[in-house]
């Protein structure tokens, strides 16, 4: 395995993250996968990260497409529609990309809902918080897309009722970097860490388009790629 440096900030963010994963995982928490966050151009720059950062979803943040959030009391909620990605091998490291692309099963649709509470500042702290993550919607996984393929995907995104302009395949990974380089990077960091991807693990890889900051109004959010599916989520304030 190639040496990764994180950092000491990284480092120590993920070892105070970790240690809260381990702690909820013995109180009965159920391991899900994994997440990216601060991966776009602008983030990376601003933090100096070579990479984005990682966290960890557990299986009682995952909510069914179509169900209801309430997100009351939340301090500055956010809506990312994302892809992600399943394992069917386990990844040890990020070092051999052909042995990453053939570890992806299929991909899919996802939404994540975060709370940016206190403001991203400090790279440390966003990786003890577990990026600001809260919830997980996923979609249907297209295991005919093994290895990450885009190719003729259009990504659509409607807020409460309000189509956006489609996001063409060409740039779905805009925003976020590259699936492979993402899954890559994850693995490499995790193993640096005492940890490692897993088969039957999901990552999802970063917001493709610009988070979505939700308003009082909000009601809702869809994320659909064409020819895999979509997933929804309703938002609640009461």
């Amino acid at each position: 395995m190639q040496e990764f440096d994180l950092g000491a900030r990284v480092l120590a963010g993920m070892k105070a993250q970790l240690g809260t994963r381990a702690t909820r995982i013995a109180a009965g928490g159920k391991h899900l996968g994994w997440k990216a966050g601060f991966g776009a151009p602008p983030a990376l720059q601003k933090f100096g990260l070579p990479g984005p950062l990682v966290g960890y979803m557990l299986a009682d943040a995952r909510v069914a497409s179509g169900d209801t959030v309430s997100i009351s009391g939340w301090t500055k909620p956010v809506a990312e529609p994302e892809i992600a990605v399943w394992l069917a091998a386990d990844l040890t490291d990020g070092s051999d990309r052909a042995k990453v692309a053939a570890a992806i099963s299929g991909i899919g649709p996802a939404i994540e809902l975060a709370d940016l509470n206190p403001p991203p500042e400090d790279v440390t702290a966003i990786l003890a918080g577990n990026i600001f993550h809260r919830r997980v919607i996923l979609g249907r996984v297209d295991t005919s897309r093994a290895g990450a393929r885009l190719d003729g995907l259009v990504g659509r995104v409607t807020r409460s009722g309000t189509k956006a302009a489609p996001v063409s395949a060409d740039a779905l990974e805009a925003n976020t970097g590259r699936l492979l380089d993402i899954v890559a990077h994850i693995a490499s960091t995790l193993a640096a860490c005492g940890e490692k991807l897993a088969r039957g693990d999901v990552i999802i890889c970063g917001s493709v388009v610009p988070p979505i900051f939700l308003e009082p109004t909000d009601t809702g959010v869809t994320w659909a790629l064409d020819g895999i599916g979509e997933v929804s989520v309703r938002l609640s304030h009461a």
